[in-house]
């Protein structure tokens, strides 16, 4: 909690991702409809305005180099922008905003630009789940989480892909200003209140591009249509018709975790339909593939970061609309 104006600088620059710059300033701008204090200013390395990748322009207030100490600081992403090598100038333009800042944050793949300087080493970070397979092999001192929407780690959280910069901005008001604020901001911009920190960026499903000859691919597919049957490693290496050293690889590679993990993952989204259906939790545990409610509690409070009693109250009863502003 703090009394006096808290400022955010983002930074901006040519081919910025739009909404990783519109998504946090319109959560900050938000919550000073609640009693919040924010001012957000836009930072470019050179004071120029710079077009982001849907072609619009963005209007810098000021040069990196001319602001003042920041409160935060968040590092928005760039489609495309690691395919070749930053420019010297953004990355200097990051080094300094970062050493103003108490509080640091990256949006998409934002969390190349912060480990390029090094910020990163020897922490845990996340980025957008097509990258993190490229992320953990480009800086292999980064503690790679490639299933969060954010991680936390000190004063620097990064986040995953595009609207995830809405639920970092969320839980940077709810540590601000406390979850009424917070959940009054998601209720404001009709958005999720908030989805944690450890959820998954994308459906397991949807998330793997995994082709029709890939070894894996009727795995998968056997996976998602009977998420509660029996998939221990060497079963599901006798369905994919390989070695279990050889799934291991092949999930790491194409999939970008682990063949456990992939299960765990594809059984908790199949237990938040069947909760979403009205399914009670014993029997969402059981169809899913967790066998019992203490077991799927347990994991459903790690990885979602709620009971899924408190999952299901709250799709029961959903919070009122508040009227537009």
């Amino acid at each position: 909690m703090f009394s006096h104006e808290h400022v955010v600088g983002i930074l901006i620059y040519d081919n910025v991702t739009m909404i990783d710059v519109a998504g946090p300033a319109d959560v900050f701008h938000h919550a000073n409809r609640f009693g919040a204090s924010y001012r957000t200013v836009l930072l470019s390395p050179d004071g120029t305005d710079a077009r982001a990748s849907n072609g619009l322009r963005l209007v810098a207030d000021e040069a990196v180099l001319d602001s003042v100490h920041l409160d935060t600081v968040i590092i928005p992403g760039a489609y495309g922008a690691i395919s070749k090598p930053f420019p010297p100038n953004l990355t200097e333009a990051v080094t300094t905003i970062t050493r103003q800042a108490d509080r640091i944050a990256s949006v998409c793949t934002g969390a190349f630009l912060l480990a390029t300087i090094g910020l990163l080493d020897h922490r845990k970070a996340t980025t957008h789940w097509l990258r993190v397979a490229e992320f953990a092999r480009i800086f292999p001192l980064i503690s790679v989480e490639p299933d969060a929407l954010f991680v936390r780690d000190g004063n620097i959280i990064t986040s995953a892909g595009v609207s995830s910069g809405i639920d970092l901005a969320l839980a940077l008001v709810e540590d601000d200003h406390g979850p009424d604020v917070a959940r009054d901001v998601a209720r404001q911009m009709v958005v999720f209140m908030q989805r944690p920190g450890a959820q998954s960026q994308f459906s397991a499903p949807s998330r793997s591009s995994v082709p029709q000859d890939n070894p894996l691919r009727v795995l998968l597919d056997t996976i998602a249509a009977d998420p509660a049957a029996n998939y221990s490693l060497a079963h599901m290496a006798t369905l994919a018709r390989v070695s279990v050293r050889q799934l291991a690889r092949l999930f790491h590679d194409g999939v970008g975790t682990t063949p456990a993990r992939y299960v765990e993952i594809v059984r908790i989204e199949a237990a938040q339909t069947l909760l979403q259906n009205g399914e009670t939790v014993a029997s969402a545990a059981l169809l899913s593939g967790f066998g019992t409610a203490e077991t799927l509690r347990r994991v459903f409070v790690s990885r979602v970061g709620q009971s899924p009693a408190l999952y299901r109250d709250q799709l029961k009863n959903p919070e009122p609309p508040v009227q537009a502003r």
